[in-house]
């Protein structure tokens, strides 16, 4: 199947494709093949893409159905590419072609979200009850922030860029995007995506290159009013310390807990919804099923029907529409995970199942006696590995599950309505997802993290409070 991938793409600046003599290789995950060439920007370059996203925000306006319009226009353009996207993201991330198809989909919605919200940016009127005020009337509008400097990760490429992009349009911003250097090729179509529904030169720039270096000049750029960023906490926290009183949003790991109590409404469903969403995209999101504590008394028959269910899987060439688990982003992170698994083995951990690496490939992993301090457990794991615990007290599963310095989604099966309500007020995430798994996300939704999971909110509507700022307007009668 054609990917259209072009050998080279440099940086998108003013509606022009810029090159540059310093290149990045992007690879084929599975087979490591190299398929394309990225510019890696200077300090000048990214300046210029600063300085071109500033003067339009400055001299260059879309009314808010022009952004409806142009989001629109994306969105359909889009479906009608969808299997050359896919392989795309087959291709540069390793992701199974099913898991690609349905980024596409994805994606397609969070444009469309992103467009509707467009034509519903409002403020809010303000009572000033107090005596004095008697002739003024109050109200707030939302105006955009300026330029928005977006930076992307590897496990969703398209539609995390989309979740930054379009809403950042939609609310009249112009952005400046840094997309991850091995997953650029998808950035980079969705730019001349949109140039081709009619978004004018300076609303969209893309600068390519390294995140330690593209992304410092980024950082060390006072012009930019906001930054949106998705990946580790410790770049994370690099960006906090760096941005001074400047807004960001910040989207950043997990290793996610869910809860299944001897109460569950339907075991199976939950013993597949589990393990499938911990192994999907080869466990590289930062809601993937990660821990499981399940009650003692369905403890032993849940991990049977984990094992079957890791067995029914088809692992290889992510290409093929019938694999389920393909390839991680690259060796050396499939290594990494490969060493935590036998760390934890000799820390007294149990492989159910799987376990072994090939190449970027890592089995479906199934761990048990595992204990709080081990690195499959305690850190993010980010890779297609699941630990499952026996619990007896439901409070001591709730403690088990807030025991991390994360917080962003957990999930909890129970037939108790009460239990659940509990849970809502006794689990500190961002998100508490009851008879469905952490790693539940509908695009529109408001999405975020608690603790080292980040700060601020996704989903289009939610990104755009973020992506404004809200002033008032007091007129004395």
């Amino acid at each position: 199947m054609n990917t259209t991938i072009n050998t080279f793409y440099g940086h998108f600046i003013n509606g022009q494709w810029i090159t540059d003599k310093n290149t990045i290789p992007v690879v084929n995950k599975y087979t490591n093949e190299e398929i394309s060439r990225i510019g890696n920007a200077s300090r000048k370059i990214v300046a210029d893409a600063v300085t071109n996203a500033l003067e339009t925000f400055q001299t260059k306006k879309l009314e808010a159905n022009q952004r409806y319009e142009i989001l629109m226009r994306a969105a359909e353009i889009v479906k009608e590419r969808k299997e050359e996207l896919a392989m795309i993201l087959v291709s540069e991330v390793g992701k199974v072609l099913k898991d690609a198809r349905g980024e596409i989909d994805r994606g397609t919605q969070t444009l469309i979200a992103s467009a509707e919200e467009a034509k519903r940016i409002a403020g809010k009127g303000v009572s000033l009850g107090q005596p004095g005020n008697e002739n003024k009337m109050a109200f707030t509008i939302r105006v955009p922030v300026g330029v928005i400097c977006a930076i992307t990760p590897f496990n969703f490429p398209f539609n995390l860029t989309i979740h930054k992009v379009a809403p950042a349009i939609a609310a009249g911003n112009t952005v400046v995007l840094k997309p991850a250097e091995v997953t650029p090729i998808i950035a980079c179509k969705i730019a001349e995506i949109l140039t081709e529904a009619g978004l004018p030169p300076g609303f969209l720039n893309v600068v390519n290159g390294l995140g330690k270096e593209a992304g410092q000049y980024l950082l060390e750029d006072e012009r930019i009013a906001m930054y949106t960023f998705t990946g580790s906490p410790g770049v994370g926290r690099q960006i906090k310390s760096k941005t001074g009183i400047r807004k960001v949003t910040l989207e950043l790991g997990n290793n996610s807990p869910n809860i299944v109590h001897n109460d569950v409404p339907d075991l199976d469903k939950a013993v597949e919804l589990c393990v499938t969403r911990g192994f999907s995209n080869a466990g590289q999101a930062c809601i993937s099923v990660q821990r499981i504590y399940v009650h003692h008394d369905i403890y032993d028959s849940f991990v049977e029907k984990a094992v079957n269910i890791a067995k029914s899987l088809k692992v290889g060439d992510p290409a093929d529409a019938t694999t389920d688990v393909g390839s991680m982003i690259s060796e050396q992170e499939a290594k990494r995970a490969e060493e935590w698994i036998q760390e934890a083995i000799q820390q007294g951990a149990k492989v159910m199942y799987g376990g072994k690496r090939h190449n970027a490939i890592l089995e479906p992993t199934i761990l048990v006696n595992v204990t709080e301090e081990m690195k499959v457990v305690c850190q993010e794991v980010f890779a297609p590995v699941i630990s499952i615990v026996p619990y007896d007290n439901i409070e001591r599963a709730f403690e088990q599950a807030n025991n991390t310095v994360f917080g962003l989604q957990v999930g909890l099966f129970t037939s108790d309505l009460n239990l659940a309500m509990l849970a809502t007020q006794k689990l500190h995430f961002g998100g508490v997802i009851i008879n469905d798994v952490s790693t539940y996300r509908a695009d529109v939704m408001p999405y975020g993290g608690v603790k080292d999971s980040g700060v601020g909110k996704e989903g289009p509507h939610f990104a755009i409070q973020e992506m404004t700022n809200e002033k008032l307007v007091v007129i004395n009668l």
